[in-house]
Formats: C-alpha cells, sequence, structure tokens
C-alpha cells in the first residue's frame, strides 16, 4: 500500500506500523521556499516558507492522518471516529477513503462549507455540535465524550492532539525532520520557526521532533507559537512567564484555530520555552491581510491559518524579537481553497468586467 512513500521514510522515527497496513498517497516532503520580498520588506532577511498546502488534501493534517489511518487497519478497526474543526476531518475522509474505511466526524460548528464539502465527497459522515470550538466548556464535553465513545467501541478518537491521538501526532514531528534535513543542505542553522496554534498540536509535534534530533542533525530552533489574539489560550501564556495554559470564550473568525480549550497547551509552554521561543496573539485583520500580503507579493494561496505564523514573525521583527541576519520559517498549513470565505474577503475591492471585443485592445494598453 505505498508503505514505504511519503512520511514514513522516517518510520524509524515515529509510531510503530506494520508496513502491510501503512497507507500513503505522498504526503511530507514538502517544499521549504525562501522568500522573494515579503521578508526584505518587513526586515527578516532569511525568510522561508514550509508549503504545507502541497500535501493530497491540502493541509499538513495529512501527515496525522497517514499515521491514524494506518494505524488503525494494523489493528484491524473498520471505523474511524473523529473531531475536526475542518483540516483533520479532510485528511481523515481523505484516507480513510484510500483505506476502505468508516469515517464518523463531529465538526465544529464554524467549520466552513468548503471544508465540509471535502470531507463529505469522500464519504465521511458529519454530525455538526452546536457551540463545539466557541465554548470551552462544551468544546471540553465534546472530546470527553467523544474518548468515552471509542473507548467504549474499541476505536479511539482520531484527534489531532497529542492528549488523544499520540499515535496520529507521532506524524507531525516529520516537519521537524524534514526542516533539520533542509537546512543541513543549505549549510546553515535554523534559528527561529513560527507555529499556528489552536489546541497546540502542531506546535508541541516540531518541537518535539527537533529535541528526538542529535545535536549532529540540526541547529536546534526557537520556537514561537502564534495565535489569533481571540483563541489565546496558549501565546500569552508562554510570552508571559505562566506554566499552564487556559480555556478561553472563543471569538477568532479564523477557521481551523478555533479551539477555546487547554487540550495540548502546557506541554506546548514546556516545551517551547525550553527551545526559547515565545508566544504571539496577532488580530484577524492583521491575519487576513498576511494571507493576502502572502498571495499577491509571494504567490502562496493559503487559507487565514495558514498566514498566522508569518503574521507572527512580522509582529517579532517590529518588535526587534529577532535579528535581522537570522534564519526564519513559518509554517503555512493549509491551502486557500479550504475557506471561500476568506477569498471573498481578499478580493472584495476587485471585479472582472464584461467587454465588447473592440474594447479589448484599449482596455489592455491603458
Amino acid at each position: 500500500m505505498n508503505g514505504d512513500r511519503g512520511i514514513w521514510e522516517w518510520s524509524d522515527r515515529i509510531a510503530p506500523v506494520d508496513v502491510r497496513a501503512r497507507i500513503s498517497l505522498g504526503e511530507g516532503n514538502t517544499p521549504l521556499v525562501r522568500s522573494r520580498r515579503l521578508g526584505r520588506a518587513v526586515g527578516i532577511e532569511h525568510l522561508y516558507f514550509k508549503i504545507e498546502t502541497s500535501n493530497p488534501s491540502g493541509s499538513y493534517k495529512d501527515r496525522f492522518a497517514t499515521v491514524a489511518v494506518s494505524d488503525l487497519l494494523a489493528r484491524g478497526r473498520r471505523r474511524c471516529l473523529a473531531t475536526s474543526s475542518g483540516n483533520t476531518g479532510a485528511a481523515l475522509a481523505t484516507y480513510c477513503a484510500a483505506a476502505g474505511i468508516e469515517c464518523t466526524i463531529a465538526i465544529l460548528e464554524t467549520t466552513p462549507r468548503h471544508k465540509l464539502a471535502q470531507m463529505l465527497a469522500h464519504g465521511a459522515r458529519l454530525l455538526r455540535v452546536r457551540g463545539f470550538g466557541v465554548d470551552s466548556a462544551i468544546t471540553h464535553s465534546t472530546l470527553e465524550q467523544l474518548a468515552r465513545i471509542g473507548e467504549a467501541h474499541g476505536t479511539p478518537p482520531q484527534i489531532s492532539a497529542f492528549r488523544y491521538s499520540p499515535v496520529g501526532m507521532s506524524g507531525v514531528r516529520t516537519i521537524a525532520y524534514e526542516l533539520a534535513e533542509s537546512f543541513v543542505r543549505e549549510g546553515r542553522g535554523l534559528d527561529h520557526l513560527f507555529v499556528p496554534a489552536g489546541g497546540g498540536g502542531l506546535a508541541l509535534a516540531v518541537a518535539l521532533g527537533f529535541e528526538t534530533l542529535g545535536p549532529a542533525d540540526h541547529s536546534a530552533p526557537r520556537i514561537h507559537v502564534v495565535q489569533p489574539e481571540g483563541n489565546d489560550t496558549i501565546a500569552s501564556p508562554l510570552r508571559h512567564g505562566s506554566d499552564t495554559a487556559r480555556s478561553v470564550d472563543c471569538t477568532t473568525a479564523i477557521s481551523g484555530l478555533q479551539v477555546a480549550s487547554v487540550i495540548d497547551g502546557d506541554a506546548v509552554i514546556r516545551h517551547c520555552r525550553a527551545s526559547g521561543g515565545k508566544g504571539y496573539a496577532v488580530s484577524d485583520a492583521m491575519i487576513w491581510e498576511t494571507q493576502r500580503r502572502l498571495a499577491r507579493e509571494e504567490g502562496i494561496f493559503c487559507e487565514p491559518a495558514g498566514a498566522v505564523a508569518l503574521a507572527g514573525a512580522i509582529r517579532a521583527a517590529a518588535a526587534g524579537e529577532i535579528e535581522p541576519s537570522a534564519s526564519v520559517v513559518c509554517l503555512v498549513t493549509g491551502s486557500g481553497f479550504k475557506d471561500a470565505t476568506s477569498l471573498e474577503r481578499m478580493n472584495r475591492d476587485l471585479n472582472v468586467p464584461t467587454i465588447e471585443l473592440d474594447e479589448l485592445e484599449t482596455r489592455l494598453n491603458g
């Protein structure tokens, strides 16, 4: 089942799964692209983007799904029970379809319609839970109830967090391995890594990934956590010296980062602080503007959540918290096709006129 492809080349560093059960659609080995314009504009000389939008379902969550679904197959499970704000569900639906496994997903109330369409296209059964992802108590209760149901049926729920799904999340650590390998080839160290966070699983995964590498394999970066101000469960506690994350009533409109409860937050703070990282909380308006700039100044097409890391890096550079000569990577986590509403917002000042043929030359020369 193509078990020797994708992230499985790192199989000795992620959760063990029988090679006969491994499902791969070519996930991982995503591009690391150097900034051509934005880096200079914001004062970061060596700015890079890790483009996770090139994964099969359009986000980094495929690294989670390939291991999670393969593990289900290896254990003889024929059903995947999951929860998602969008990208986890799309990834799991994709890999479950490839594996021939039934996929049922409890989704956030605010999940964008295009992410729902992607899950449905792969045959997933969806249940939208009112208040899930917005109200911290409902979010916590939903996750705990899914864990109980999964335990009763012998099928642990696939939730992209180490607290619930450490096997699947081990696949996300491969981002760190790829970055370390890339910078060894570049002949330079990686100084700063900016990571968007909802529940914090991605930040924890890359931190753990770098921790498993020996000193000869990489130059350990400082791992910074960036969150929308309206879902600031981790960023401010990390910045201000707290050892614990906090639950909030989520007010951000940034899809994919609407996780009102703590989940992996405490561990994120511990590991990212140990790396020398800081927390950055940025406004929705800044995130949308950064998404627009990525598209128009770098040619990088991402959803708003995919622009959050860069928004944090811009904030850090403006505050003088990044050395001008430092190497900086921002994770671009999901495709622009994931959130049609944000594209409408990005293009609301534009229109496409319909003209007569005899006007074409005048318009083109105008």
